[in-house]
């Protein structure tokens, strides 16, 4: 089981730049909320599939010593991205329209340590993504119940040293949105995200903060300017905001999301706002190989990209949208015709693996 824990992958110091996740949020006119994310992992394939969670459904949370922890009943079905392992939810939505997604947070998370004692209440880091779609509606109800759990790492390395662990995004249909944060060996610190943004380490204030850097960034072009005798002017489109970051850290992908985000237009619908939230991500793949230092560079595993699926979530129409490394065709769940009924959860394949392209006649 070890072997394909996430969290344990996840643990490789030297990879660490190939985890990457940037989310945003969108909203339009009609009062859709979207919640739209990428989730990259350059060593290998997360093996991700699509998970169909049905309602009143029995899930308990193993622990790192192979213990039963929580054990409960979902109130409400759900679908997910899983990763790595099926149980293991990475984003999803639930038929009340509550989305949640892990985002990872090496360096800066820290968990209640796990005590063999007392596990009665606690669940993995890795399954609090599914604890939280199958249990509840709104944002407060998940903010209300986080005193009743320990939220524990998945994985304790022969050392005893827990795996790294994740920050989450939880949002639901009134637009409301939370960015949950445990350090310090359990503290939990919730914060409301205003900015409709979030990527990984450090800590989400820490990214607010750091847009002070970024006043001067404006959409357009800056007008022209004399120096002495000479007149300056714009090469092109876009001098408004020279200076935005590029590369692929989790402070740049933040300053660059938010300027994207803020700058986009007022969608009147929401598929106009799922439109733009997949044009806004298509910024953020990241090529395989780019991660990769010229020691590690003989191992690049083959693999199409290090963005392994870009997934978008209509939370009030009930819609899940997402494409892969593998086919950049955009597909659509319908929340609202699926059976939650069903005995157990099912799994199905988000593609078939392989790259294609479809030749038109002309």
């Amino acid at each position: 089981m070890k072997k394909i824990l996430f969290a344990l992958l996840l643990s490789s110091n030297a990879l660490m730049p190939a985890s990457a996740c940037t989310g945003i949020s969108l909203s339009a006119l009609d009062n859709s909320h979207i919640q739209a994310r990428t989730i990259e992992w350059g060593e290998s394939n997360l093996n991700s599939r699509l998970i169909v969670s049905p309602r009143d459904y029995a899930f308990t949370s193993t622990m790192p010593d192979q213990q039963a922890g929580l054990t409960w009943r979902s109130r409400y079905g759900f679908v997910g991205i899983s990763v790595s392992d099926d149980r293991f939810i990475g984003e999803g939505v639930n038929e009340a329209g509550l989305n949640a997604g892990l985002f990872y947070f090496k360096g800066y998370g820290s968990l209640t340590p796990f005590d063999p004692n007392h596990v009665k209440n606690s669940i993995t880091d890795m399954d609090f993504v599914r604890w939280m779609l199958s249990n509840f509606k709104t944002v407060e109800e998940v903010k209300a119940a986080l005193n009743t759990i320990n939220i524990v790492t998945v994985y304790l390395d022969k050392d005893g040293q827990p795996s790294p662990t994740a920050h989450w995004r939880v949002t639901d249909k009134s637009g409301k949105s939370i960015v949950i944060e445990i350090m310090n060996q359990g503290e939990i610190n919730i914060y409301d995200n205003n900015v409709g943004v979030l990527t990984n380490s450090p800590t989400f204030p820490w990214h607010v903060t750091n847009l002070n850097n970024y006043v001067n960034l404006q959409p357009g072009s800056s007008a022209p300017r004399q120096f002495g005798d000479a007149k300056a002017t714009s090469f092109g489109i876009g001098t408004g905001f020279l200076g935005l970051p590029g590369d692929i850290t989790p402070p740049s992908r933040f300053v660059r999301a938010a300027f994207y985000v803020s700058t986009a237009p007022d969608a009147k619908t929401a598929e106009q706002a799922i439109s733009q939230a997949f044009h806004i991500l298509n910024n953020f793949d990241i090529p395989i190989g780019s991660e990769f230092n010229n020691e590690h560079r003989a191992h690049i595993p083959d693999l199409p990209s290090a963005t392994q699926w870009t997934s978008v979530i209509d939370q009030n129409n009930g819609f899940l949208y997402y494409k892969t490394m593998y086919d950049s065709q955009i597909k659509q769940v319908d929340v609202n015709n699926i059976d939650f009924n069903i005995e157990k959860e099912k799994a199905y394949p988000l593609d078939n693996g392989k790259f294609s392209v479809k030749a038109i006649k002309l």
